[in-house]
C-alpha cells in the first residue's frame, strides 16, 4: 500500500478523490468553515480597500467538526453564510455525510442567523438538533422568526448547561461560559475532544482578564486553541472601541509571551474584523507573529482530531 504522502499527491492530481481519501485517512478532524467577525468581508456599507473586491469575500467565524466513522459533521455556530459554508464543508466530504447538530456561542448576528435558512422559505429541515444555553434557549423560543423554528420543528432545541459535557459519537464537547456583550443570551466557547485531540472555540470575548480562568491554562489543557482575533489593536475602527471590547491580538500575545513556543503553537486567531491589519499575509506584524509560532485561521483548513 502507498504511504499517506504518495496517496496525497495522487490525491491533488485527481481532484475531488483528494478530499474522499483524506476523510478516510483522518476520522475525526476539524474543517475550519470560516474566519470573520460577525459582519463578514466584505462588509456592509465598507468603502475601504478591504472591502472594495467582492471576490475575496470571506465568510463568518465558524468550525464544522467532522466524524466519518458515522458520516456527520457537527456545526459551532450558525452563521449568515451557512448557505456557502455547508457548500464548502460538501465538496471536502463524500455526498453521504449529514449534519449532525449545530452547538450556538451566542445571541449575536454572526453566530445564529443562519438558522433562518432551516425553515420552510429554504431547507424545511426536520428537528436539527440545536444545542444551546437556557438564555439562548428562551430567546429563540419567545421571539420570530426563531419561534417559528422550533414550532414547525425545522430545529429541535437540546440544553446545554456550563461544564457539562455532551457526548456525540466520537466528539465530547463542554460548554464555558465566557464574558461577553450578553444582552439576549449568555455566551460560551466551546472544549471539544476528539479520540486523538482536542480543541478550544472561543470566538468572542470581552477581555481575557474578566474571564475566571487563565488563558494560559487553557491552552495548556488542548492541542488547538481557536481564539477571538478581532481586532489587531487600538484605533483600528472610527468608533470608540469600548462599545465592542475585544482582546486585542497585541494585548493576547503579552499575555502569552512567556509562554514557551511549543504552547504559543497551538493558538490559531480567529472572527477578524475586516479592518483587522493582520488579514494581510505580509503585514509584517503576522509575519513576526507566525515567526513565533502563532497561527491565523484560514478557510479549508483541516486539522485532526
Amino acid at each position: 500500500m502507498k504511504n499517506i504522502a504518495t496517496m496525497k499527491g495522487y490525491c491533488l492530481m485527481a481532484g475531488l478523490f483528494c478530499a474522499s481519501f483524506l476523510v478516510h485517512a483522518q476520522t475525526t478532524f476539524l474543517l475550519v468553515s470560516g474566519i470573520m467577525q460577525d459582519g463578514g468581508q466584505p462588509q456592509l456599507g465598507c468603502l475601504q480597500a478591504c472591502c472594495k473586491n467582492v471576490k475575496q469575500q470571506q465568510f463568518v467565524s465558524s468550525i464544522a467538526l467532522v466524524d466519518s466513522a458515522n458520516s456527520v459533521f457537527h456545526l459551532l455556530d450558525a452563521t449568515p453564510d451557512i448557505v456557502s459554508q455547508f457548500q464548502l464543508i460538501h465538496h471536502a466530504l463524500p455526498t453521504t455525510f449529514k449534519l449532525g447538530s449545530i452547538f450556538l456561542t451566542h445571541a449575536h448576528i454572526g453566530h445564529y442567523t443562519g438558522l433562518q435558512f432551516f425553515g420552510r422559505e429554504a431547507m424545511n429541515a426536520t428537528d436539527v438538533p440545536v444545542y444551546v444555553m437556557s438564555r439562548m434557549s428562551a430567546y429563540l423560543t419567545k421571539n420570530g422568526p426563531w419561534s417559528q423554528l422550533v414550532q414547525l420543528r425545522n430545529i429541535q432545541l437540546q440544553a446545554l448547561t456550563q461544564g457539562i459535557t455532551v457526548q456525540l459519537g466520537n466528539f465530547q464537547i463542554t460548554p464555558l461560559l465566557v464574558p461577553h456583550r450578553d444582552e439576549f443570551s449568555e455566551t460560551v466557547g466551546f472544549n471539544v475532544k476528539g479520540p486523538s485531540k482536542s480543541l478550544l472555540y472561543i470566538p468572542d470575548i470581552d477581555k481575557w482578564e474578566k474571564w475566571d480562568r487563565l488563558l494560559a491554562t487553557e491552552i495548556g489543557k488542548v492541542d488547538y486553541a481557536f481564539i477571538d482575533g478581532t481586532f489587531f489593536a487600538d484605533g483600528e475602527v472610527s468608533r470608540p472601541m469600548r462599545e465592542i471590547p475585544h482582546p486585542f491580538i497585541s494585548e493576547t500575545v503579552t499575555i502569552l509571551a512567556a509562554l514557551p513556543r511549543a504552547m504559543r503553537e497551538r493558538v490559531y486567531f480567529t472572527h477578524f474584523n475586516h479592518t483587522n491589519p493582520l488579514l494581510q499575509h505580509t503585514h509584517p506584524d503576522r509575519i513576526r507573529l507566525e515567526k513565533d509560532g502563532y497561527h491565523f485561521a484560514t478557510t479549508g483548513t483541516k486539522l485532526p482530531l
